[in-house]
């Protein structure tokens, strides 16, 4: 193996300043030194650097401390502008921040379009009206991630696995979205996404491995392991939806694959099984009339109905078991629940009291509580890393000779 060169060594002195003073705030030389184990002239070479680039500015002096007072560096937020979307079943949501990672603008609207064309068009005029909100020109964001159903296919450069409604998986959909916003588009699955602000933000923050498991309208799972999101050979790493387990409330009839129904139109019999709508269909054939949701069925078992009760106790069963296979296969530090369902009140607890009797193991496992924003925050973090490669690959050359990481 040969010898770092000169500028790769500088390219990664910078970046390893840059996430300290990312992760941390503020930070002076004397702390980017003793952070890093850099000597204190390569970090002045470096942050010059980065202060010529426009990334970080000085942020006044620290004070309280014995001695000089030290010049600090903070990120420059306008160095750059993140779009955060999430394409969701019932609704749009987006948020647009800044470069040192504050939310400028935040919103939310009902999705009234059933077409691809028409949801396109909503997604554009949501990410309109945050970037003027925001005060930012929608072509001068830096980088915009959407969270979405189903994986890209990079061979097709299209989705897949996207379920219903169908059309989402048209290789043309990836041309439009880029067209309108932006080619620097990034496309992520909606539950890695909520994976990420899990990690981020939430309960992920101190483990090294961990699931994060939504179960609501639609059932998916973010993998983290190693402290880095498990994607899979084709993507597909997480889609449990897939997975050939029924039981519990069983299937719809006549939704299964052979009997007509196109496979990207089905999303799995995990979720037929397991899904908000079977739990609707379950607690209807238990007895349960008039409006029936999800949440009606368990705020009706919260108040005693012995029928509302056996379809949560179905449903519990059901997570728990696969939830079992998870930890058997991949043994996780900590399971996250999320959705509607697994957000539920009390139906954490139902799921640890089936798992324990039959998982080899049993993580912790906890409620999320990042709420309805977990897509949208996990885009705005996986757009964070993907504008800081971006603007860290051309650095101008600073003057001097290249200094190597100090020993010891």
């Amino acid at each position: 193996m040969s010898a770092a060169r000169p500028p790769l060594i500088r390219a990664l002195n910078e970046q390893l300043l840059l996430g300290h003073i990312r992760r941390l705030g503020q930070c002076s030389r004397a702390d980017l030194a003793r952070l890093s184990g850099l000597s204190k002239p390569t970090v002045s070479l470096a942050l010059a650097t980065v202060e010529r680039a426009g990334l970080i500015r000085a942020a006044g002096q620290q004070t309280g401390r014995p001695g000089r007072t030290a010049q600090l560096y903070e990120v420059r937020p306008d160095a750059g502008h993140l779009l955060g979307l999430d394409l969701g079943a019932q609704y749009l949501r987006g948020a647009v921040a800044d470069l040192a990672g504050a939310v400028r603008a935040r919103g939310a609207v009902r999705l009234h379009a059933s077409s691809v064309r028409g949801r396109i068009g909503e997604l554009v005029r949501l990410a309109d009206g945050l970037c003027a909100e925001a005060g930012v020109d929608r072509a001068a964001i830096t980088q915009t991630v959407l969270g979405s159903p189903g994986v890209w296919d990079p061979r097709r450069d299209a989705m897949a696995l996207t379920g219903r409604p169908t059309g989402w998986e048209r290789p043309e959909v990836m041309v439009r979205l880029r067209e309108e916003l932006g080619a620097n588009l990034v496309v992520e699955n909606d539950i890695n996404a909520a994976a990420l602000a899990e990690q981020a933000d939430g309960h992920g923050r101190e483990a090294g491995s961990f699931a994060f498991v939504s179960v609501g309208t639609g059932i998916g799972m973010g993998l983290v392991v190693g402290g880095q999101l498990v994607r899979g050979a084709h993507g597909a790493a997480g889609e449990i939806a897939y997975v050939p387990m029924t039981g519990g409330h069983g299937a719809e009839p006549g939704t299964e694959p052979g009997d007509g129904t196109p496979a990207a139109g089905w999303r799995g019999a995990f979720e037929e099984a397991s899904s908000a709508a079977a739990v609707v269909r379950s607690a209807r054939r238990a007895g349960l009339r008039g409006q029936v949701s999800a949440r009606s069925v368990f705020q009706a078992a919260a108040r005693g109905d012995d029928r509302a009760a056996g379809v949560v106790a179905d449903e519990a069963q059901l997570v728990a078991r696969m939830l079992c296979a998870v930890i058997s296969v991949i043994d996780p530090e900590l399971i996250v629940l999320g959705g509607g369902i697994g957000q539920a009140p009390g139906f954490a607890d139902a799921v640890i009291a089936e798992l324990q009797p039959m998982a080899p193991a049993l993580p912790d496992v906890r409620v999320s509580a990042l709420g309805t924003e977990a897509v949208v925050d996990g885009c705005l973090a996986a757009a964070a890393e993907l504008a800081w490669s971006r603007l860290t690959v051309d650095l101008p050359a600073a003057s001097g000779p290249a200094a190597a990481p100090a020993a010891g």
